[in-house]
């Protein structure tokens, strides 16, 4: 079987990327443009081996995209390649609507053309995974309130959302208008080993680290639904093997947290595995300004996805999170080059304030 992956250097992709190599037969085509966040390191030594597949391009290229499939004539694409950083969709909305919008716009006419091409075999067992996230449902305005389900409606507030919701939304044409067999699955905010220090957890715990400021938007009070990412690329391999053409699943792990918790948890955990002689890392607790239209709450009901692809997260949020901080104080050769020449941990997504 062969399995096209986009953005497959990126952080969950890679992920997904080690999964199948590490658990199937599966010869893996990697398509990645190799962005400022991609990590070629971080599939270690599947990086060259014999069913890993290279190739360096851009989904918005038509003419590359119909050649990658032509070449390698995939039984299944996963879709990954995004954009997805919200404070940089604020400052830069236009890259986000290219990669997102755009991208898979060409991906899904070069995937349609291919499928149209194969035998009848082959051409039913052909699926098309679009990989997308609890963001595009807009925002829970309360900590009671009914979680995320695959029939909550759309309702995205910022340009990376409402990005990722016309992407699932022209996934969800394609299929019904062209008979292409593409599902969608969303998911929650992911964590883990590799990710680029812009996110929350790895930027907080590698200030905590170097003793600087630990931002926190707002009073700290949003809430977010965290899931390890090798538990996500185990339910995202689940889902394109027994999922069904035209369904959304919804993957979640029930590990909601205040950002603030989170906070203090990285604080906590760091403080245990190195402590800082200048005392406790709270201190460095800093509440700024916060991001506009800021969402207050994201989470999933994940039931109907674990009973439909004998799935559920493995990991409980504090046992992750220590796994997560482990890695960064054992990879600093990894992290400090980042930090030093590429993103050095400064604030971004305060264009529209």
């Amino acid at each position: 079987m062969v399995i096209l992956v986009t953005g497959g250097m990126g952080f969950i992709g890679s992920a997904v990327v080690r999964h199948l190599l590490a658990t199937t037969d599966a010869v893996v085509v990697n398509v990645d443009k190799l962005t400022y966040a991609a990590s070629p390191e971080a599939l270690g030594p599947w990086l060259r081996d014999r069913r890993h597949v290279h190739v360096r391009a851009d989904i918005c290229d038509a003419a590359a995209m119909r050649a990658v499939f032509a070449q390698h004539r995939p039984d299944a694409v996963m879709h990954l390649a995004a954009e997805s950083h919200v404070d940089r969709s604020i400052d830069g909305p236009a890259e986000f609507i290219r990669t997102n919008v755009v991208g898979t716009l060409v991906l899904l006419e070069a995937a349609r053309e291919h499928w149209l091409s194969l035998d009848a075999a082959r051409k039913a067992a052909f699926r098309f995974h679009h990989v997308s996230t609890d963001e595009v449902f807009g925002s829970l305005e309360s900590a009671d309130a009914p979680p995320f389900r695959e029939t909550t409606r759309y309702d995205p507030r910022s340009p990376y959302s409402a990005s990722k919701a016309a992407s699932d939304h022209l996934v969800r044409a394609w299929h019904h208008t062209y008979g292409l067999p593409a599902l969608v699955t969303n998911t929650t905010n992911n964590y883990g080993p590799w990710q680029f220090p812009e996110k929350l957890i790895p930027l907080v715990a590698l200030n905590a680290l170097e003793g600087k400021p630990l931002p926190v938007y707002g009073d700290g009070s949003n809430i977010r639904d965290w899931i390890h990412v090798e538990d996500h690329a185990e339910a995202l391999v689940l889902a394109l093997a027994r999922g069904r053409p035209g369904e959304t699943y919804c993957l979640g792990p029930r590990q909601e947290r205040t950002n603030l918790q989170v906070v203090k948890a990285i604080c906590a955990t760091l403080d245990r595995l190195r402590p800082d002689p200048a005392g406790p890392r709270e201190r460095l607790i800093t509440f700024v300004k916060d991001r506009p239209g800021h969402d207050f709450r994201y989470a999933m009901d994940p039931s109907a996805a674990e009973r439909a692809l004998g799935w559920k997260a493995r990991r409980d949020f504090e046992t992750g999170l220590e796994e997560t901080l482990r890695w960064y104080l054992d990879n600093e050769a990894w992290w400090r080059p980042i930090r030093e020449r590429r993103y050095a941990g400064e604030r971004l997504g305060t264009t529209a304030a």
